[in-house]
């Protein structure tokens, strides 16, 4: 049976940023909860506010083991884009040994943080047969072309778009474009890339491949879509990012989900954590506020206390991080450990 339709009242209630409201939690299957997370692009490692969001999907996916359910969850590693490029260049390293390189660091970080590993980190290298079915998927459906080259989704042909997740003037949007994207012609100011095509002297031939759209490298929004339709199928219960991906990236993943996969809609429930500030601006590598994990917890106990400081927090609000803040959630460790042997030894009769 469908449990959407029949299931018992969910014990369970969730911000969703798809309605803006809470409501209770009612997954497609009875007994399973498809996850999707968005993973980190590793050029480099991971700073303590990205963090935040992983252990965000932790706590959510624990919650939800709780209650009984069996969680399905995948969360990607982008290994190819602009960033990783000028890095492998700039230190003359392939772009396998970069990539690899820093997702271990990011998975060992995950570790430290007593995080519960996704079933799986697929990586977008390695998905370049289903991307370009999905961008063949949506030529079909009237909502790719190709320019020079390269591939773009056609926004004016996706009612919707732009109004899922934030409400946008769509008709006043300024042309999109990633950081990395070149300059096109394209049929729309507001179309968006799906695949580049390789540029003699700008890509590397490590990560360009030759494909059935040509040769070239995916876009960014695009991995996520096609991955989510691998492992979870069309339709997934549960999809979480930071708030600052709301857009472009999730709407943009909602237009091609829902494109090449006959309308069907593409997330049930999406949630989105605040940012980690640092003096009242967001913590980012662009604004150099940043310190990795290792940086600014170098002890376990220093892992432990900023874990906890990031679950008790309200995780759509903004979270300060300060060394004030650290010690009081160290305090707080120290009690709920002091809390925990006090129980151990009563009931061992001590």
């Amino acid at each position: 049976a469908d449990a959407a339709s029949d299931a018992a009242p969910s014990p369970l209630v969730l911000f969703n940023s798809l309605t803006r409201r809470k409501g209770p939690f009612v997954p497609l299957s009875a007994e399973h909860v498809s996850l999707y997370t968005c993973g980190p692009t590793v050029y480099d490692s991971a700073h303590v506010g990205n963090f935040r969001a992983f252990l965000t999907y932790d706590v959510l996916k624990r919650v939800l083991r709780f209650l009984g359910y069996d969680v399905r969850h995948y969360c990607n590693l982008t290994d190819v884009d602009d960033k990783i490029i000028a890095r492998c260049n700039r230190e003359d390293e392939s772009l396998l040994s970069l990539t690899r390189r820093f997702e271990a660091a990011f998975l060992a970080d995950l570790d430290a943080l007593n995080v519960v590993r996704a079933d799986g980190y697929p990586r977008a290298t390695e998905h370049i047969p289903e991307m370009v079915k999905m961008v063949q998927d949506l030529e079909e459906a009237g909502l790719a072309y190709e320019s020079n080259g390269s591939w773009y989704f056609r926004v004016a042909k996706k009612e919707g778009y732009g109004q899922r997740l934030v409400q946008l003037d769509v008709g006043n949007m300024a042309p999109a474009s990633d950081e990395d994207e070149y300059d096109a012609e394209k049929d729309g100011a507001r179309d968006f890339a799906l695949w580049k095509a390789y540029k003699p002297g700008l890509d590397r031939d490590d990560a360009t491949w030759d494909t059935p759209l040509g040769r070239g490298r995916p876009g960014w929004h695009l991995e996520c879509s096609a991955m989510a339709r691998t492992y979870l199928g069309p339709t997934i219960d549960v999809h979480c990012g930071g708030v600052d991906l709301k857009f472009p990236h999730h709407e943009n993943e909602i237009a091609q989900s829902e494109g090449a996969n006959d309308g069907r809609p593409f997330a049930r429930y999406w949630l989105h954590n605040g940012f980690v500030n640092v003096n009242n601006e967001k913590m980012s590598k662009s604004t150099g506020n940043f310190r990795t994990l290792r940086e600014a917890c170098p002890t376990g106990t220093d892992v432990r206390a900023y874990r906890y400081l990031v679950v008790s927090s309200q995780y759509r609000n903004p979270l300060s991080f300060t060394m004030e803040a650290l010690d009081a959630a160290r305090a707080a460790v120290r009690r709920l450990d002091g809390a925990r042997a006090a129980v151990r030894r009563a009931r061992e009769g001590h």
